[in-house]
Parts: C-alpha cells; structure tokens; sequence
C-alpha cells in the first residue's frame, strides 16, 4: 500500500470549495498542524472585476520548477461511463483554454523572463478501469505508475507533461490512503500531521495535482471530480464546464509549482500555508465562486471557455484574459 504524503508543512496543492471541510482538512495537512478555518473576506473584496489589490499575497519564487513548454492529456477513467459529447466539450474547451493568448499574457510574467509560453494537447488512446466509486490519492498514483510500468507512456516527455485524470459522473476523490487501520493508528500515536478523514469531494474537494516517482523518473499529474450536485465544485450550469475550470486551475498550479508535494516549490504565497497561483483567487471570493469562475471571452473571438481566473501579481487580485502582459515578477 502507498503511505500518504504526510511530508510536513508544505503549500496547498489542491483545488476546494472555500469555507468546506474540505479546505480545512487540507489546510490542517499542508500546515503539518491543526488550524483554524480562514476568516472570509468582507464581500466588498470582490481587479476581476471588484477586488481591491492584496500585494501581501502576491505569489514570490522559490526557485523550484516551472514548466515553461507544457504538454497535458486527458485520460478519462472509467471510460464507458462518459458521454461521448462531455469528453468532446472538455478536450476541446480545456485546449482552448490553455492556448489562449489573453489568457497566457496573465500567466507569462511567472515564467523567469521567458518571451512567451506554449501548451499541447496530446490525445492519448489509453483505456482505463471501470467507473470506481470512490478513488484516494494513492489509487490515482498506483493508476498512473501501472500506465508507465506497461509502457503506456512512451510518447511523452515526462518533465514537461502532466497526466489529467478525470473523474467520472458520481466517483467520489478523496486525499487518503483508504485505510482505516491507518487511520486509527495515526490518531492512537497522535502525529503532528492528521489525517484527512473530511477531504473529500463530498465535502468540497474538486481536485488535486502531483508527482510521483519512479527511479528516476518523476511524473506530474491532476486528478479532478466530474463536479455536480454535491460532489465536488459546482460553479457552471453545465458539469463539463465545472470540470475544464477545475483542470484549468490544475494545469496552470502544476506548471508554475511542479514540485510541491516533495516541497521544492516554485511560486507560491508566504502564507501559512502557501498558496498557489489558483488557491488565492478561491480563498479570497468567500464562497461566491462567480467572481472567480466565470467564462471568459477567447482572443481569436471564437466564443468563451469556462476557467477560475489566477492570481496576477500585475494588479495583485485574480485577473482575467487582458492583451498586453505584465513584465516579470519576481
């Protein structure tokens, strides 16, 4: 059995529903401690539109990896379980999303002075397991480490991919191991860290990224909920835009925080814990998700996408798709 990564404090690196159980969960994990709910933001704090600037919680850089040159796939578990359209809605909306230029120009002063950024979409034809009902952490890496060891992988440049995962309609995710002997272990010996017995989607979890390792290959991946109902972030009026939304704020975490989970982190907050370029425009709409996931115009004009906007250092606030980008932060 994979033990969880119960590695100390470290910066978020999940995607939740503010005020949950959930994020309190995963606060209390990154922490390395138990603490208190974050305190919500008066609703006057609404630069997308309606934020007032916050450059106390600008992102600052660690120094870890970025991924400049990003490359992704969906792979889609429990394949059959899917809607031949949703898959369609989804992998075209999310390429759309990532290939934006307005949007990139919002990302792009991260990236240590490069001139510009590129992501590709690379379809995969991998076939995964029937629907599970519920799926932890350690599934979504024993899945992905199986993918490699069967060389189902060979075509992509594992230090600039990241695998998505998504989840279909009803399976439920949760950041633990499964077990509940573990779990009762660690509460009898009181370690410092606790378990996470609340995150799950059903208490506001909508995804995760990561890596795992094998020798020496180190791969990236995101794993999100098909988010309706009660399970998962609802934000949309239709599931297949809150899950391009949730893979939009996984994608664009992974690239400019690779490394989190083994704490070699690249850009994140000096909060404690850290927050990541997707976490802060979350915790800061106090459970009003519109002012942060919204559909937004496509700079070739073709229509709009759905996506949870990202914190820009530029104007210190969640920001939208804008045609100019902001110079360099550091």
């Amino acid at each position: 059995m994979t033990k969880p990564k119960l590695s100390g404090p470290r910066p978020m690196n999940v995607f939740v529903r503010p005020g949950s159980k959930a994020e309190l969960a995963c606060r209390s994990y990154a922490a390395g401690q138990k603490v208190r709910p974050k305190e919500r933001p008066p609703d006057a704090d609404v630069i997308a539109p309606g934020f007032r600037p916050r450059p106390g919680l600008n992102l600052h850089d660690q120094g870890g990896k970025i991924i400049r040159d990003l490359v992704y796939t969906n792979c889609f578990v429990g394949g059959n379980a899917w809607d031949p359209n949703d898959v369609q809605r989804i992998n075209q909306n999310l390429k759309n999303a990532m290939t934006d230029q307005n949007l990139n120009n919002v990302l792009i002063q991260y990236f240590r002075g490069a001139a510009n950024i590129t992501t590709i979409f690379v379809p995969t034809s991998v076939k995964l397991p029937d629907k599970p009902s519920t799926i932890s952490q350690p599934e979504v890496e024993n899945l992905l480490k199986s993918l490699h060891e069967g060389g189902k992988l060979t075509e992509f440049d594992f230090p600039n991919t990241v695998f998505n995962f998504m989840l279909p309609r009803g399976t439920v995710l949760t950041i633990d191991d499964g077990s509940n002997e573990k779990k009762a272990a660690d509460k009898e010996e009181k370690h410092s860290a606790p378990v996470e017995e609340e995150a799950s989607s059903l208490e506001g979890l909508g995804g995760f990224h990561g890596s795992v390792h094998i020798g020496a290959v180190t791969l990236y991946y995101a794993v999100g909920v098909f988010s309706e109902g009660g399970n998962g972030i609802v934000a949309f009026d239709q599931p297949w835009k809150n899950v391009v939304a949730t893979f939009y704020h996984e994608l664009n975490e992974a690239r400019t925080d690779a490394d989190v989970e083994d704490n070699r982190v690249a850009w994140v907050n000096n909060e404690q814990p850290g927050e990541e370029i997707g976490d802060i425009p979350m915790t800061l709409s106090g459970g009003n998700l519109g002012k942060v996931m919204k559909e937004v115009p496509l700079a070739n004009g073709s229509g709009t996408v759905p996506v949870q906007l990202m914190w820009s250092n530029g104007v210190s606030g969640p920001e939208g798709p804008i045609a100019v980008a902001h110079g360099a932060t550091h």
